[in-house]
């Protein structure tokens, strides 16, 4: 790993071997799907919480130090208070569609998923679409349907807002203002998902071409949509508005690490499952099963994280200075290990390279001010590419899952990235990165 690398000098940093909980859990995600599938589908949260458990034991009794575990809490607790309450709620909500899209109605309807990714978050948006995605292109659904949804609504549509993708949760509660993302790269996501929606609709008007003109002439001509749980807008809005409540709000907690907003959230997630006709949550095959996984991985990755954030923003080890390299080296990892703690490691890296600590809001808030084209090219990287690999993102496997339940198989891991993310999405990222990231814009 890349991180093994670094090695501290100040006394009170953990020691380089302290990182091995956090590589070891990076790579068991990454690989244990894979090729150990079964031992990990039962397992996984006996793995994430044990690795978690030689962290705070690290701490405990050797450091005697319970503040970076404490703060771990608070910020493990407010990440999964809006990534659960955004995937319950958005599983309360049900769209059915009858007929056959047409390109432009796909193109537009993936769109539209890539803006409302920022005000319902990639794993809320991709599990809100992508079932009227399948019934919708029943007729002709191929391997790039599945892919394009998956790189657009899944991944680069959530760069707009810090709902959108949990690496920009992360440094929204470390202390980047909310709307500063979306100041600072709407551009890149314009480009972005325009280059990206361009290729699909090439793509999808040469698919549709391949129907029988009597069959496209009438599944069109009988395009049918009803929606239902519209009830739980209203709690989308209860949880967006916990987002932007007073600072002073915001920081008061109970027992250090409940804050307000979080249980504002947690709150319209009992209420929107509660108000949610059962028959809304049957036709959405709704379960926690994937919400309950990304809280058992992310109690490892929080904990073991501790270690690897305090070595890098001590300032030492990584050999990166430049935004481009930034970009290009946060996306490499993203796009095959999580994209949250990667994108927290590299801001810690590069802020420690400017003597700052990724700890401090001040701080934070300070680089983004003086060192916006860093900030602007990590959460670039690590949202963008996030969509390299099935691994990379958390709504790329439920993706998959759900297309392989509904008899649409997704393309096999290797073929994801032979066919798809390698020759596609791989060109448009480098051109993005380059008219974005090195031009400074």
């Amino acid at each position: 790993m890349l991180l093994l690398a670094i090695a501290p000098n100040q006394a009170a940093l953990p020691p380089v071997g302290m990182l091995a909980p956090f590589a070891i859990l990076l790579l068991c995600i990454a690989l244990m799907p894979l090729f150990a599938a079964h031992f990990w589908e039962h397992h996984y949260p006996k793995v994430a919480v044990a690795l978690g458990l030689v962290t705070t034991a690290y701490y405990v009794f050797v450091q005697k130090d319970w503040h970076p575990l404490h703060h771990a809490a608070h910020e493990y607790v407010s990440f999964m208070a809006l990534v659960g309450s955004l995937f319950v709620i958005s599983g309360g909500i049900n769209i059915r569609v009858k007929g056959e899209a047409t390109p432009f109605v796909n193109t537009l309807f993936l769109f539209i998923g890539a803006v409302l990714a920022n005000f319902i978050g990639t794993t809320g948006a991709s599990m809100l679409l992508i079932r009227p995605w399948i019934k919708m292109n029943k007729f002709r659904i191929t391997h790039f349907h599945i892919v394009f949804f998956i790189f657009i609504v899944s991944n680069v549509g959530g760069c707009l807002t810090p709902i959108g993708d949990p690496p920009l949760f992360l440094g929204f509660l470390r202390g980047v203002s909310f709307f500063w993302v979306l100041q600072h790269c709407w551009q890149a996501w314009a480009l972005a998902v325009a280059l990206l929606l361009v290729v699909f609709f090439i793509f999808d008007t040469r698919n549709f071409a391949r129907i029988p003109k009597h069959i496209r002439d009438k599944e069109t001509a009988n395009e049918h949509w009803h929606f239902s749980g519209l009830i739980n807008i209203l709690w989308l809005g209860v949880v967006l508005a916990a987002v932007f409540l007073p600072k002073s709000v915001q920081e008061s907690t109970l027992l250090g690490v409940f804050s307000i907003p979080a249980l504002v959230m947690f709150a319209a997630a009992v209420a929107s499952y509660y108000t949610t006709k059962p028959a809304v949550h049957e036709s959405n095959d709704f379960n926690f099963g994937p919400v309950k996984e990304v809280g058992y991985l992310f109690v490892g990755i929080f904990l073991t994280m501790i270690p690897a954030l305090q070595i890098l923003q001590s300032g030492q080890g990584l050999d990166i200075r430049s935004p481009m390299q930034y970009y290009f080296t946060t996306g490499a990892l993203s796009a095959f290990l999580d994209n949250a703690p990667t994108y927290l490691s590299f801001l810690a890296a590069s802020m420690g390279q400017e003597h700052l600590s990724v700890d401090s809001p001040a701080d934070v808030m300070k680089f983004a001010a003086e060192h916006a084209p860093h900030l602007i090219a990590i959460s670039l990287g690590a949202v963008f590419f996030g969509a390299g690999s099935y691994i990379g993102n958390g709504p790329n496997f439920m993706v998959k899952s759900i297309a392989d339940k509904a008899k649409v198989h997704a393309p096999s891991f290797l073929a994801y990235m032979a066919r798809f993310s390698i020759p596609i999405l791989l060109p448009i990222l480098i051109i993005v990165g380059w008219v974005m990231v090195k031009s400074g814009h």
